[in-house]
């Protein structure tokens, strides 16, 4: 999985518990979705989107790792017809990463319904398909292996056995579209961004406490199926700490796998390179081009990437291939806005 159900905490309330991130050129702009509420956790009492909870894209302008630009959403309690009230306020500059900064409405409207702006800003939000897959022998194998610092053992497990856990399942999406106008300057055709995405939950205390940190896909299948603590922690922090913070301790996990593996003659050193792409955790997009996260670059992400694959090879530097791709997704992606697949349940 990608970022589903991946720490205790995220698992205490499924609606602050974000299972991707995707960023992509769309139909007037650059297009941000996360998805939460994902239907694998059953039964939810009250689906949808946390009421005391705030859900933010945060961008990145200059490559240091630190939001310039940020946009927030929340949502009411739901309606008698399961709808939900929402507001999008954006904040700028150092009041991008300041959690009581108040910012700017920049669109408000409800759960189910197109919302489009004066500015050409665009916004979705309700339940889709969800367009991820994930084979769970592969899975569990690959998050042993770097737990362990073993080959990835698939047993008697063979390709033509592969399912997809997910199909038919349902998510939550949040879509948001950003014209070219707030991200480009003037005669500006192109401009590299990073981009993550944040789930918060207000604190008895008043302040925030956040849940679900996602920017590259895939971390936590990686290294935290077997270390909830780290999963926990890795929710937690901010981008220009990754480094610093949990450096080491991946390129240790990569190490390991590589050196059971024989294919680096130095695999400390082919941990360190890939430990670099890694982190910080951030999702890197050139606004104005096509996304595509692949095995030579990540730019940005589209709803169809097979990150999976993507991923768990270039970590353990060996192919590997969970069997399925994008034709395993019941609910297969729109190609207008909102984008995200309709939910078929």
């Amino acid at each position: 999985m990608s970022h589903h159900l991946d720490s205790p905490l995220a698992r205490q309330d499924v609606r602050l518990d974000i299972t991707d991130l995707y960023a992509f050129r769309g139909e007037t702009g650059t297009v941000l979705i996360i998805n939460v509420c994902h239907s694998l956790a059953g039964d939810i009492p009250e689906p949808g989107y946390h009421p005391e909870g705030r859900y933010e894209f945060k961008l990145d302008l200059d490559g240091d790792s630190v939001e310039d630009l940020t946009y927030r959403f929340v949502f009411a309690e739901r309606d008698e017809t399961g709808r939900q009230a929402l507001t999008v306020r954006r904040t700028d500059g150092a009041d991008a990463g300041d959690p009581f900064a108040p910012g700017m409405v920049v669109a408000e409207g409800n759960t189910d319904e197109p919302i489009g702006t004066d500015s050409g800003l665009r916004v979705w939000a309700g339940k889709a398909g969800d367009p991820f897959w994930i084979e769970p022998d592969v899975l569990h194998a690959v998050g042993h292996a770097f737990q362990d610092g073993t080959t990835i053992d698939l047993g008697a497990w063979t390709a033509d056995q592969a399912e997809n856990l997910f199909a038919g399942h349902t998510v939550y999406s949040i879509v948001l579209e950003i014209p070219d106008t707030e991200l480009l300057a003037p005669g500006q055709s192109t401009r590299p961004i990073g981009v993550w995405a944040v789930a918060s939950l207000a604190t008895d205390a008043g302040g925030w406490r956040s849940i679900n940190r996602v920017g590259l896909p895939m971390i936590h299948p990686l290294f935290t199926q077997y270390n909830e603590r780290l999963g926990d922690d890795l929710n937690g922090g901010r981008p220009s700490e990754d480094v610093a913070t949990y450096g080491k301790l991946l390129s240790g996990e990569i190490a390991g796998v590589v050196r059971a593996y024989g294919t680096a003659e130095d695999p400390e050193a082919y941990a360190a390179t890939v430990v670099g792409r890694m982190l910080p955790n951030v999702l890197p997009y050139v606004v104005g081009t096509p996304a595509c996260f692949g095995f030579a670059s990540w730019n940005g992400r589209s709803l169809t990437d097979n990150a999976p694959d993507v991923m768990f090879s270039i970590a353990a530097n060996t192919p590997v291939s969970l069997g399925i791709g994008k034709e395993s997704v019941t609910s297969t992606p729109r190609t207008s806005f909102p984008y995200v697949p309709e939910a078929l349940r």
